[in-house]
């Protein structure tokens, strides 16, 4: 799975640390994510789709494996 996290933070000149305090995780946690090494929960992708003003899908991309 691939996200657009990063050109959404972008967007609204989030850092890692702001969004992170924004849906109530650490800064690692986004940094994982926009790598692509952890897969959020449900919860969690609302959360930050809602901080970044948009939805689930466009956030994260599934790649069909």
């Amino acid at each position: 799975m691939r996200t657009r996290i990063k050109e959404f933070r972008a967007r609204y000149d989030l850092t890692q640390e702001e969004l992170a305090k924004k849906v109530g995780v650490r800064r690692e946690t986004i940094l994982f994510l926009e790598k692509g090494r952890y897969n959020p929960s449900l919860i969690l992708a609302h959360k930050i789709a809602k901080v970044l003003n948009t939805t689930i899908d466009e956030l994260f991309i599934f790649d069909d494996e």
